[in-house]
């Protein structure tokens, strides 16, 4: 966590007239987002804001807590695909329209899909992601082996052995251990659907008690205990980030977005040794790599929306892009999002991530996530209110199971009795 960042001490209510609070996830592009406001700000005298930056499990408290109690304490929320369209369809967001220069039709479908309810956009994304193979080719290649494009879970575990060079701090795979729903429940979940898994049977009744979830979670487990780093149940993306930076994680499947971080040399000690792949799959490709988007989105309810939405729209447009570009450089923008980015010559050929990367988003499919039928939608997540506090408990479960604290089958046996419970509770069945 890089703790609170600018503004972060206005916790107690509304801002004032002219004043905006925002709530962000402290990753990397939300970061320098606050570090370029400074432009918004010119642009748009009488308008200042304030920033509320966090760690992703508790922003994603933080904003639920706010919005289901109607707090008032942000003008301007960070969320994603899962909570956009719920709470939208509550009445809980603001719709967002915007100028035609916007050019909304720019936004990827897949984006605009999911940060919406009925047709009606309800957050704007900042940036959109999918999952991937991150991997030293170096390493790989000293080795003596390939990585080809969804390679087989096993193809990645031999990988991993081969790249473990423990006696000088380098694992061979480093993986989100942290419990959440956001956190390693999203990866697992992305893996368990490769193995064959789902969260629910078609009558809502949770499905976490299968031989596809307890062969996956245990390849996880015996996969991270013998080719990951110590202490890897603390560990999600920021964390993880570093480590691979440092040069001591041989491979990395994660968010798509990392890729302009780990190939930043300012950033990454082995940038110039990064490659790419396509997610590792065991019995299907279905749902084996996530979608999301960190976007931007008003709460219902704040007096500050008109100039909310000034913001919003120019933290989104293709002239933010072009302002991070003409500062950092085409490699560092802010990708996942508009297709205008991927056309754009400069960014092909600063970013040599950027054809994997669409590759992910693209083959990403939400309403067919899974070998079997299920009734929900959603890649690494179930778009139902109460999947947020079933996660949060499996989560738990998953990261005990990973510090042998208990074994796969009493993780998967507490993980059915929670997401059994909750789904009584709410009237499933």
């Amino acid at each position: 966590m890089t703790g609170l960042a600018v503004g972060a001490t206005c916790l107690c209510s509304a801002a004032m007239a002219g004043e905006l609070t925002v709530a962000t996830v402290n990753n990397g592009h939300m970061i320098e987002m606050q570090k370029l406001t400074s432009h918004f700000e010119k642009a748009n005298p009488g308008i200042t804001v304030n920033w509320v930056t966090l760690e992703e499990g508790v922003l994603r408290q933080r904003v639920t807590t706010d919005i289901s109690t109607k707090g008032g304490q942000f003008d301007i929320m960070t969320i994603g695909m899962y909570e956009a369209p719920i709470w939208g369809s509550r009445g809980w967001l603001e719709a967002l329209e915007f100028g035609a220069d916007y050019d909304v039709d720019d936004i990827l479908p897949a984006m605009r899909g999911g940060l919406s309810h009925d047709g009606t956009l309800y957050a704007a994304p900042f940036y959109g992601e999918s999952s991937m193979i991150m991997y030293r080719k170096d390493l790989l290649d000293a080795a003596g082996m390939m990585m080809p494009d969804n390679p087989t879970w096993g193809h990645v575990a031999d990988a991993a052995a081969a790249m473990t060079d423990k006696d000088n701090g380098v694992y061979g795979i480093c993986l989100r251990g942290k419990p959440g729903w956001g956190d390693n429940a999203a990866f697992l979940t992305t893996m368990a659907n490769s193995f064959g898994a789902k969260w629910f049977h078609q009558d809502w009744k949770p499905a976490l008690d299968s031989p596809a979830w307890n062969h996956a979670i245990s390849f996880y487990v015996d996969l991270l205990n013998n080719y990951g780093p110590p202490g890897s149940t603390g560990n999600s993306f920021n964390e993880i980030l570093a480590l691979v930076n440092e040069g001591k994680c041989a491979m990395w499947i994660d968010a798509t977005i990392a890729a302009s971080f780990v190939t930043n040399p300012e950033q990454s000690k082995v940038a110039d040794k990064m490659a790419f792949a396509q997610a590792p799959v065991a019995v299907t490709h279905r749902g084996a790599n996530w979608l999301w988007a960190w976007a931007l989105a008003i709460p219902s309810g704040t007096k500050q929306a008109d100039d909310a939405r000034k913001f919003i729209e120019w933290a989104t447009s293709k002239e933010y892009i072009e302002l991070v570009a003409s500062v950092n450089g085409w490699g560092a923008v802010p990708t996942g999002t508009r297709t205008s980015t991927y056309e754009n010559p400069n960014f092909l050929g600063a970013a040599i991530f950027a054809e994997a990367e669409l590759k992910a988003i693209l083959s990403a499919d939400p309403s067919n996530s899974t070998q079997d039928p299920t009734p929900y939608t959603g890649v690494q997540f179930a778009a139902i209110p109460e999947f947020q506090a079933i996660g949060i408990a499996v989560g738990q479960q998953f990261t005990a199971a990973l510090a042998g604290d208990i074994s796969v089958t009493e993780a998967l046996e507490n993980a059915q009795a929670a997401a059994d419970r909750e789904m009584r509770k709410a009237g499933y069945y």
